[in-house]
């Protein structure tokens, strides 16, 4: 398909409408919509909320009777089936849209087949960029575990904590802050027990504004969390261990492997059944280590600062040696940039 300017303009427009929806969608898609008539905007929406109107319903509340004849923008086709709301495919027939181009098919089995309905329907257009946007919807409706982003920071000789396990802070304020974002965006944020008992953090959304606090998550194999522990505070939590138990203030879920410790897949599986979309990971080495082994990470978000730790530091991930170069794990570096006295890195697998 050939799509010109206008097209890729108002594409545009109605994926940044969709970014409106990062931190407040889940566990649905963050989706945008515009209508446009000769080159201009009629009505545009986005989605804000489960529950709530579709983007598609929205945009066409505000075109009225100019949607008539005009083309809709969409950066993920319009659902065809009843969920919290109706189609949006009935309410566009319904205004006669004249013509629909999507960036995506929408990967949901449930909802797909609307574009086969419309009279006129057009897809692929900045579809690469629609994908990365919901990547985590996409991620959980194709393959039943939310996207798993792991973030680290580190010093230039890749350590992340003292030998006692401290590292509050390796990174500076504007790196924090960061990385901040990133949590906000998720649906839940994972650790480890390791990690709650040296820092004691509350793993909650503070240095930006956000309307919702992710879900936090704690890998407990042997239930050793301090009643007093920062976490247990505020909204109730959820456990993952490797043995079944109470504790106040969370939800405790005991999916054991065979070594008693957390089967980390069906640990994925379940926050999937849950409706995590994105899973942001800040745990210690050897959970990041058994994170990566079990091949449960799909990108890394790596913090460098520019200092040493030296050799009787924590390194990032706990990994076997490797007898052979052509063995180590290989990342394909997405981007760099400068943030503050530090610089992120975001890569992902290469096998990806």
């Amino acid at each position: 398909m050939t799509f010109g300017e206008i097209d890729h303009a108002m594409m545009r427009r109605a994926l940044e409408l969709a970014a409106r929806g990062m931190y407040t969608t889940t566990p649905n898609p963050r989706v945008g919509c515009v209508i446009a008539r000769g080159g201009k905007i009629v009505g545009e929406g986005w989605h804000e909320k489960a529950g709530g109107p579709h983007a598609e319903v929205v945009a066409l509340g505000k075109a009225g009777r100019e949607a008539e004849g005009a083309t809709l923008y969409v950066n993920l086709e319009p659902c065809n089936h009843h969920g919290r709301t109706p189609p949006c495919v009935d309410a566009i027939l319904q205004a006669k849209v004249k013509r629909v181009v999507a960036a995506m098919r929408d990967p949901n089995p449930q909802a797909a087949g609307g574009g086969e309905r419309l009279p006129a329907f057009e897809h692929g257009l900045m579809e690469d960029e629609a994908r990365e946007l919901n990547i985590g919807f996409v991620s959980r409706v194709t393959r039943g575990r939310p996207w798993v982003r792991l973030k680290v920071a580190a010093t230039l000789d890749g350590r992340t904590a003292l030998s006692n396990g401290k590292s509050q802070w390796i990174t500076g304020a504007e790196a924090r802050r960061d990385g901040h974002r990133w949590r906000a965006r998720a649906c839940a944020i994972l650790t480890g027990i390791g990690t709650v008992k040296a820092d004691d953090p509350q793993l909650t959304v503070r240095d930006v504004q956000t309307p919702r606090q992710p879900l936090r998550v704690v890998v407990d194999s042997r239930l050793e969390i301090s009643p007093s522990a920062r976490i247990l505070t505020g909204e109730k939590i959820l456990i993952f261990s490797g043995q079944a138990g109470n504790v106040a203030s969370a939800e405790v879920v005991a999916l054991p492997n065979p070594n008693g410790k957390v089967d980390l897949p069906k640990m994925l599986a379940e926050l999937a059944r849950r409706g995590v979309n994105e899973l942001h990971v800040e745990a210690g080495f050897r959970l990041n280590g058994s994170l990566v082994r079990e091949g449960c990470v799909d990108e890394f978000l790596i913090y460098l600062n520019p200092s040493f730790l030296g050799d009787a530091a924590q390194g990032m991930l706990d990994l076997p040696a490797f007898d052979s170069l052509e063995k180590r794990p290989r990342l394909k570096l997405l981007s760099t940039e400068r943030v503050g006295d530090d610089l992120r890195l975001l890569a992902r697998p290469a096998a990806a």
